[in-house]
């Protein structure tokens, strides 16, 4: 595999990553901008808090597909120009990375769930099937998307390293856990001081940031 065949795929994956549905939907649907309200997060539980449900479940579908569709093109175009299973998992966690730093958005992105289950659903898909149980059963029982996410982030590292062994695809699942895990950093301070709001919870909008 040469570099500049990875390099391409990297790109195309960072590129479809970096198009934030919470933004375009909230357009489209006549919502505020997400980045201006509640957690001022552009994500599908920010966008619920809108009380729009349609345009939160677009929100998380668009996110989600997007990374396996990056993930897809990589499995299905790779191969035949030498990229392997890293090269394939290096393009998912590149679409993950679009989706934090998103290129078309001045690099405000979102904390990265949906495309985050997006990616593992194409490059692994039972530990995919687990860590979406783990979120369902955490959020259903304690009704905090953080906490729920925080938990499906670390079942993908122990799941894949235990489960499948430890090679370059668990580089890229642990850079991605990481890095979710680093984007709920305030959501993490705010549950050990009582203060995470809960799944559907609405907030009131901000002013814009400047």
């Amino acid at each position: 595999m040469g570099a500049a065949t990875l390099l391409f795929f990297v790109a195309v994956g960072y590129l479809l990553g970096s198009v934030s549905f919470a933004v375009l939907v909230s357009k489209v649907f006549g919502l505020a901008d997400p980045r201006t309200y509640g957690s001022r997060n552009p994500g599908a539980t920010n966008v619920l808090r809108s009380g729009h449900r349609v345009a939160a479940a677009l929100t998380l579908a668009g996110d989600a597909l997007k990374g396996a569709l990056a993930v897809w093109l990589a499995q299905r175009f790779g191969p035949a120009w030498g990229v392997g299973a890293f090269g394939i998992a290096a393009t998912g966690l590149a679409a993950f990375l679009g989706h934090l730093y998103p290129l078309f958005f001045r690099f405000q992105g979102g904390k990265g769930v949906a495309t985050f289950f997006g990616v593992l659903g194409l490059l692994n898909p039972w530990l995919a099937v687990a860590c979406g149980v783990t979120w369902g059963l955490v959020a259903y029982f304690f009704r905090y998307a953080s906490l729920a996410s925080v938990a499906a982030a670390v079942v993908a590292v122990f799941g894949q390293a235990f489960g499948w062994g430890f090679d370059g695809v668990l580089l890229c699942v642990i850079a991605m856990a990481s890095l979710l895990l680093y984007r709920h950093r305030t959501n993490i301070a705010n549950l050990r001081a009582g203060r995470e709001r809960r799944i559907g919870e609405k907030a009131e909008p901000a002013a814009p940031r400047r």
